[in-house]
C-alpha cells in the first residue's frame, strides 16, 4: 500500500494551520448561493447546485432526514487545538441558514474545541471533538453527553454501528506553526454504552480518517489519510479486507448501498466514486474537501472545504442513475 511522501504530509499541515490562521473568519451567516448555468454534466458526474459560504473551518456534515437539515461541525480554528470556540452549524436543505450556532462552545455549558466527524444515534448527535465523544439532542442543541477516550490523539469521524459507535483516531498532532507530527497509535475505537473499547489497531502511517457502516453489506469500511487503499472488516474478520485503491489523503466517506461509496481526497481535491473495487472521479477542483454528509432521498452530497470556509452542494443525478 503506497504511502504518503513527507512533503505532502507537510502540505496538509500546512493547509490545516492556514484553515485555522485565515482571514475569513467573520461572523456573518452562512448565505446559500446557486451556482451559474453550466453545460449539462457527462455520465456519472456530480452536479454544482450551490455554495454555502460563511463557515470557518468545517470538517463534517451530517444530513439529518427526519427534520430535514444538514448539520456542520465548524472547527474555528487548529484542528488540534484544545481552545474551545467550535461550533455546530444548521442549515436548511438549500444550504441556506437555519441556526450559525445551533451548538457553540461556551454557550450553555457546552465543551466543544474542533469538533470533526458526526453521527446521529436516534435524538443524539455524537461529535469527535480531539480526544472525547460528545453528545447533543439533534432537535435543541442541549449537551446531553461527554465521553473521554483514553489514549486518543485526533478523533476524526464517527459512524454508527449495530452495536454502538464507531470513531477513528487518525494519529496525528498539529503543533505550533503547522508542524504535524505522527505520535500515534492508528485506531478506531467502538463506544457501547458509556464504554470505550479499541475495535482494531492499523499500523502506523495508515492514519484512519473517513469512517462508515454500510448496512447493506453489514460491514464498517474506512478511508485512510495515509495511505491509499480503503478497507473493510465485518463481524468475524481477523484482520481489515482491502476494498479498493483511491487517491490518497482520503478524508469523507459515504456508503451509498449495492457496495458503492463516495470518498473524497485532499491529493488532488476530487469527490470519487468507489463500485466493484473501482474508484472513479465524479467531481473535482474542490480544494480541501473534508467529511461529507449524504442527503439519499434528495440524491446530494454536502462536501466541506476546510480551508476555504465554504461547503458545496452537489446533485449526484446521474451518479445515482449508473
Amino acid at each position: 500500500m503506497s504511502r504518503i511522501s513527507p512533503p505532502t504530509r507537510l502540505s496538509l499541515a500546512a493547509l490545516l494551520l492556514g484553515a485555522a490562521c485565515g482571514g475569513e473568519h467573520k461572523d456573518a451567516a452562512p448565505a446559500n448561493t446557486t451556482a451559474a448555468a453550466v453545460a449539462p454534466a457527462p455520465p456519472a458526474e456530480a452536479r454544482k447546485i450551490g455554495t454555502v459560504k460563511g463557515l470557518k473551518n468545517p470538517e463534517s456534515v451530517r444530513w439529518d432526514a427526519e427534520q430535514g437539515m444538514w448539520f456542520v461541525s465548524n472547527v474555528n480554528g487548529s484542528p488540534s487545538d484544545k481552545d474551545n470556540n467550535g461550533f455546530i452549524t444548521r442549515l436548511k436543505p438549500d444550504g441556506s441558514v437555519d441556526s450559525l450556532k445551533f451548538v457553540a462552545a461556551g454557550r450553555n455549558k457546552v465543551t466543544l474545541n474542533a469538533p470533526k466527524g458526526m453521527a446521529i444515534v436516534g435524538d443524539t448527535l455524537w461529535v469527535a471533538d480531539i480526544d472525547a465523544v460528545r453528545g447533543f439532542n439533534r432537535k435543541t442543541g442541549v449537551p446531553v453527553a461527554s465521553i473521554a477516550v483514553p489514549g486518543a490523539k485526533f478523533l476524526n469521524d464517527v459512524t454508527a454501528g449495530p452495536d454502538g459507535i464507531y470513531v477513528t483516531d487518525t494519529g496525528i498532532h498539529i503543533g505550533a506553526g503547522g508542524k504535524m507530527s505522527h505520535p500515534g497509535p492508528d485506531r478506531v475505537f467502538k463506544i457501547a454504552g458509556r464504554k470505550v473499547t479499541t475495535a482494531i489497531t492499523f499500523k502506523s502511517g495508515v492514519e484512519p480518517n473517513g469512517i462508515t457502516w454500510d448496512s447493506s453489506a453489514s460491514r464498517l469500511v474506512m478511508a485512510p489519510m495515509g495511505d491509499s487503499t480503503i478497507v473493510s472488516w465485518a463481524p468475524g474478520d481477523t484482520a481489515p479486507q482491502p476494498l479498493a485503491t483511491a487517491p490518497p489523503m482520503m478524508d469523507g466517506l459515504e456508503a451509498l448501498g449495492g457496495g458503492r461509496y463516495l470518498v473524497t481526497s485532499w491529493a488532488d481535491s476530487s469527490l470519487n466514486l468507489v463500485a466493484d473495487g473501482k474508484t472513479t472521479r465524479i467531481a473535482s477542483g474542490i480544494a480541501a474537501p473534508a467529511d461529507i454528509g449524504f442527503d439519499r432521498a434528495g440524491g446530494k452530497v454536502a462536501v466541506p472545504q476546510l480551508t476555504e470556509n465554504t461547503m458545496e452542494l452537489l446533485d449526484l443525478g446521474s451518479v445515482l442513475e449508473h
